[in-house]
């Protein structure tokens, strides 16, 4: 089982919130997804960390409305595609870091010498107009928390 999913059970079981995982195979594999989890009657969605999500966030955006499904992503550019929310690491920074580290070895560093770090800054995003078109109203405390309000 994927840690990011062994992660979310744990949570889950502690809400008692049963999770009902639906596998992607490919970006051409999220409309099946997201029927899959409307017939389940998913009472939202939680994006695990993928790239396959990263890069498709637009479209798992708009199955997300189309299936009036609220999700949340780990990728603040989901939110900002049209997506809910997202909350996760900044991923641009975390892009800036790698090429650091690459330019790093390419100047001669060896890669065993480098240290290995853990994300430091990440971003709580909500997108108030997706809210509003899922007639989601969001508590002021959760506004409050947020880096990124996109209207």
């Amino acid at each position: 089982m994927e840690p990011s999913f062994k992660s979310l059970a744990a949570a889950a079981g502690a809400l008692r919130v049963q999770p009902q995982p639906v596998a992607v195979h490919g970006l051409n594999d999220f409309a099946r997804a997201f029927r899959a989890a409307a017939d389940a009657r998913a009472g939202a969605l939680i994006l695990l960390p993928s790239p396959t999500f990263f890069w498709g966030r637009a479209r798992l955006a708009n199955l997300a409305m189309e299936h009036s499904l609220p999700a949340i992503s780990p990728f603040a550019e989901f939110a900002q595609a049209g997506g809910l929310m997202a909350y996760g690491p900044n991923v641009t920074r975390m892009f800036g870091y790698a090429a650091g580290i690459v330019d790093r070895i390419l100047k001669g560093a060896k890669p065993a010498d480098l240290p290995v770090e853990q994300p430091t800054e990440f971003v709580f995003s909500i997108n108030l107009k997706t809210a509003k078109t899922l007639r989601l109203t969001m508590p002021p405390e959760v506004l409050m928390q947020a880096n990124e309000l996109i209207q």
